[in-house]
């Protein structure tokens, strides 16, 4: 044994060593052999005991994106960061690089199983959503920005998948995917928010008061002509094609119907690109629509289906935002344990303190409950609007709360930006405004549940149900 080893402690303070015989790692060795497998004591990394309850494919594609963000994401993460904001459109080559690498890994292509996208057909026994909030969350546990560039392309994905239209996947998507594995990325975009139509294009109350920003006007000889304009929109400069929400001329928001507007087509202009908190590295696109031509083609679920697309697109997109919120939390997390175990004070690491233990232990079991919401929902057939709004409000509070304590336990330390925790904050903040501010997801969550107050005030208040 060396010095070192003889140094090194064999417990935490409070707490006694993993070899004592009132260790929970000795102690069960003691029980039956069939007692056993039912207790354990789990010094595995919590990583890697979640992922293998994970089926195989499932397991197999977390290690990918993991590794994925560790070798791409991880050494590029702060410095495009901390870049000057750049023009509309422009990528610095560190962000670019990591596009082209998600688009040679599959990542953006993996809404589709192989050969007409680029995952492992196993993957598609879950649903969608599932492989959305793996990806998501690991890519946010290690930058949130560079996970928005990557991720947001599917959010523009999904209204063209969910129409179901499969000439519209087999003329649009595929060639784009083969772009993408080519290392020349094809991003998508998805467009729903206007200058004065944030929350109301999200909840069907306040659409029902909307006057339209965005119109498209029928020609007489086929296409739409479309006018408007859509703001905050993630990865919309670097779109190539874009899903613009737009209604009918001289009809309401119950007319929405989605277009798939080429970005180079004329008329279409990125305006400019908002100089965000957080989440630098992709963009939040000002879109200007001047009479942009769409053919007849590319009028994506029908006529007037635009409203049920973006409903069931936001309800799927909620849980990956979800994830998000957990990605962060578990970013600020270890950064806190890796603080806690190398800082000393009065000559002990301040992890020997027990208020330090405590605030580690919520963090913890914050996240582990978010990432058990998230899954839970994710792995249903059907994506349930109330569940999905309901992860979404809690994981993403419960990511920013966790960064916040991070930064209470690292003190003057959190706010340099090497210490990565001030821009998971930053980054986490995000997440409870965008799809959906948390409010509006929780009036989601009532409005999922109408049909069933409506019954109870029936029931028990019989005369006021009447009124």
């Amino acid at each position: 044994m060396n010095d070192g080893d003889a140094r090194r402690p064999v417990a935490i303070e409070g707490h006694v060593p993993a070899s004592s015989p009132l260790s929970p790692r000795s102690a069960f060795e003691r029980l039956a052999p069939w007692i056993r497998p039912l207790v354990r004591y789990a010094p595995t990394d919590a990583w890697e005991l979640d992922t293998r309850t994970l089926p195989r494919a499932l397991a197999a594609y977390r290690r990918k994106v993991r590794a994925f963000a560790e070798r791409h994401v991880h050494p590029v993460a702060l410095a495009v960061d901390a870049e000057p904001h750049r023009p509309p459109g422009e990528l610095g080559p560190d962000a670019r690089a990591v596009l082209q690498a998600a688009g040679r890994g599959g990542l953006l292509a993996d809404t589709l199983p192989r050969p007409l996208g680029a995952a492992d057909p196993r993957l598609f026994v879950e649903p969608l959503a599932m492989l959305a909030a793996l990806k998501t969350e690991e890519l946010a546990a290690v930058d949130g920005g560079l996970m928005l560039l990557v991720c947001a392309h599917a959010l523009g994905v999904a209204p063209v998948l969910l129409s179901g239209d499969l000439a519209a996947i087999r003329r649009f998507l595929l060639p784009a995917f083969r772009r993408g594995l080519a290392g020349e990325p094809h991003v998508f975009a998805f467009a729903i928010t206007e200058p004065a139509a944030g929350s109301d294009v999200e909840d069907g109350h306040g659409a029902e008061q909307l006057r339209p920003g965005t119109v498209a006007r029928a020609l007489d000889g086929g296409g739409y002509l479309v006018r408007g304009r859509k703001c905050f929109i993630s990865g919309g400069d670097v779109a190539r094609d874009v899903v613009v929400f737009a209604a009918l001329e001289g009809e309401g928001i119950a007319s929405w119907t989605a277009f798939l507007v080429d970005a180079s087509a004329p008329g279409f202009r990125v305006a400019r690109t908002e100089h965000k908190m957080g989440m630098r590295a992709s963009g939040a696109a000002d879109l200007e629509l001047d009479d942009v031509f769409v053919p007849p083609e590319r009028v994506i679920g029908g006529l007037r289906g635009g409203w049920a697309l973006n409903r069931a697109t936001l309800n799927m997109s909620r849980l990956p935002v979800a994830a998000m919120g957990v990605g962060f939390a578990r970013a600020a997390t270890d950064a806190a344990i890796e603080f806690a175990c190398t800082q000393t004070l009065a000559g002990k690491p301040l992890v020997a303190y027990q208020d330090v233990q405590l605030t580690i232990a919520d963090m913890l079991a914050e996240t582990q409950a978010g990432r058990a919401m998230v899954w839970a929902a994710a792995r249903r057939t059907q994506a349930v609007q109330r569940e999905a709004s309901a992860a979404k409000v809690l994981c993403t509070d419960v990511g920013l709360r966790v960064c916040t304590r991070a930064m209470d336990l690292l003190g003057n330390h959190a706010l340099a930006h090497g210490a990565r925790v001030e821009k998971a904050w930053r980054d986490a903040r995000l997440t409870q405004i965008f799809e959906g501010t948390n409010q509006i997801n929780r009036l989601a969550v009532v409005e999922d549940l109408q049909e069933r107050l409506l019954a109870t005030i029936a029931r028990l208040n019989p005369e006021g149900a009447s009124r």
